[in-house]
């Protein structure tokens, strides 16, 4: 097995938003957990504590949970590590407010019989069979909103979390419900990787190559490199900058099983 992960802050006078993290269990097989954390627009969210502290604490108890439960499906794991988080500061924060603190979601883990998986907006996982092939899961709803409409903060809100919209982890354990499942026999699955959409953007918005090329990168060169070429494309001043800001934090992670 090798695990190999890396990430970058879009701003280095920003905190990063994203959490990365891989464990094997005692009990054998992994788990990897992608977050990233929604940068909110301006304004008031309801919470004093911030995106970054969120995903932490989501993060963490997903990777706790995901390789200490095996009993527990991965919906069930995150409805849980919702629930737990949103306790953490129920009693001094607005957890109703339609921009608390929230984020995307990838799971996988991994035993001698399966695959499971999870995906919960617009993060990226890619599996890579024993011959090659690549499938990417996807959970494209945010993709599905116009983007004249995400171009405005009440039009997007309205969208947040509700049906017709997009789904992210915030505080109602029951968006799990949403999230893009599914398992696949361990010896169909010869790798797996996971990116946040600031790492992703070299395929799905620069189309610097494909998913397989985009995993291939990962094999070969490693997440730092992949996001490194994410950064020498931002950095081209003849491209425009991708969705609302040229940086974003950018976060990989990729385990040969």
């Amino acid at each position: 097995m090798r695990i190999d992960l890396a990430s970058a802050a879009g701003n280095p006078e920003r905190p990063n938003e994203d959490w990365v993290s891989a464990a094997i269990p005692a009990s054998g097989g992994g788990v990897l957990v992608v977050l990233d954390g929604v940068t909110p627009p301006r304004g008031e969210v309801g919470c004093a504590h911030g995106v970054p502290w969120f995903a932490a604490r989501l993060g963490g108890r997903l990777t706790e949970l995901s390789g200490s439960r095996r009993d527990m499906p991965l919906d069930l794991i995150l409805a849980e590590s919702i629930r737990d988080t949103a306790d953490a500061h129920r009693d001094t924060c607005d957890l109703s407010h339609v921009r608390t603190p929230q984020a995307t979601v990838v799971v996988v883990r991994w035993d001698g019989a399966y695959v499971e998986h999870l995906v919960l907006s617009d993060s990226v996982l890619l599996l890579q069979a024993p011959e090659g092939a690549v499938t990417a899961v996807l959970d494209d709803r945010l993709d599905r909103v116009p983007r004249e409409v995400l171009g405005s903060v009440a039009a997007t809100d309205a969208l947040r979390n509700a049906e017709g919209g997009f789904f992210t982890a915030a505080a109602d354990p029951s968006v799990a419900s949403r999230a893009v499942t599914g398992r696949t026999p361990r010896g169909e699955v010869r790798a797996v990787a996971a990116l946040t959409d600031g790492a992703s953007r070299w395929t799905d918005t620069f189309g610097e190559g494909d998913w397989a090329d985009c995993l291939a990168v990962l094999r070969k060169e490693g997440a730092e490199a992949l996001i490194g070429r994410v950064r020498a494309v931002e950095s081209d001043p003849a491209r425009p900058p991708a969705r609302h800001k040229r940086h974003d934090d950018a976060s990989a992670v990729y385990a040969e099983l």
